[in-house]
């Protein structure tokens, strides 16, 4: 079986301020069947900047007692900022709020610490040298110093492959893991986020190659699904485009019983359904 979860900025997103507040989507997203999520602070706490200085202790006891209080798992802390901005004064304030979000999540009793890989420049968009040696080499310096706050503080930092950027396949992570030499470095597998116009053809190859040179890293899952319009893929909530996920959901139960998967890409209207959709997959494995 899988711990199902989802993304708390995707809960309450049509409801009044006064709903979209950190305690009423948690509460949203107990009611609505799910036992883990995904948080991004920034996305579901208004009015705040989140640099370093606010992840303090005092904010760490706050998630810990509102998560408590709706038996809710906080699965990934999110901290997607850019490890390769090329900018030196951006890069030491984006290692601040690693350090802070690695600081907090160890004390709220968070699972681990999320991100992406970034792309080789301030605005964080894939250009001609996000694939290149150059740019990964700087992502794994850059990356080893947050790393070694996580050691320091027992917290595990995933990160994340996307095709858009500096990680963009299993080669590539496996590549990272090997460098920084951690346990404390591991992966967040997002399939569909492996993905692209050129490997869609190959996608169970993509998938497969994946889980067979990462698995023992997988420490959680993101779960969308895609459609093709216009020569683009476009993302959406799980059982609603040309994902299949049934071998996926065979092969995480048997190797990683019990991960924690949050979706992603759901809306108020299809997030319990997308949930019963990946349950329902889950019993056929049982």
């Amino acid at each position: 079986m899988l711990q199902i979860g989802i993304r708390l900025h995707d809960v309450n997103t049509h409801a009044s301020v006064q709903e979209q507040t950190l305690e009423a989507r948690a509460a949203k997203a107990r009611e609505e069947g799910f036992g883990c999520v995904h948080l991004a602070p920034q996305k579901v706490m208004k009015g705040i900047t989140f640099d370093g200085p606010a992840f303090h202790e005092g904010l760490a006891h706050y998630f810990r007692n509102v998560f408590a209080r709706n038996e809710l798992d906080v699965a990934v802390l999110g901290c997607y900022m850019n490890l390769a901005d090329p900018s030196p004064q951006r890069l030491e304030l984006f290692k601040e709020r690693y350090f802070g979000s690695i600081r907090v999540a160890a004390l709220a009793g968070m699972g681990m610490v999320g991100t992406e890989t970034g792309s080789p420049n301030s605005e964080y968009k894939s250009d001609r040298n996000t694939h290149s040696e150059e740019a990964l080499q700087t992502f794994i310096h850059n990356l080893a110093d947050v790393v070694a706050c996580a050691e320091h503080y027992g917290v595990t930092i995933a990160i994340e492959p996307v095709w858009k950027h500096i990680v963009f396949d299993a080669q590539r992570a496996l590549k990272v893991i090997r460098s920084i030499a951690s346990p404390n470095l591991r992966i967040i597998f997002d399939p569909v986020n492996l993905l692209c116009m050129d490997n869609i053809d190959r996608r169970d190859q993509v998938i497969n190659e994946t889980l067979d040179l990462l698995c023992d890293r997988i420490a959680a899952v993101h779960l969308k699904d895609y459609t093709i319009q216009n020569g683009e893929l476009h993302y959406i909530a799980a059982g609603k485009g040309e994902m299949d996920f049934r071998p996926l959901i065979g092969d995480l139960i048997s190797k990683k019983p019990y991960i924690q998967a949050t979706l992603e890409n759901t809306c108020n209207e299809n997030a319990v359904e997308a949930r019963q959709f990946i349950e329902t997959l889950c019993m056929t494995h049982s």
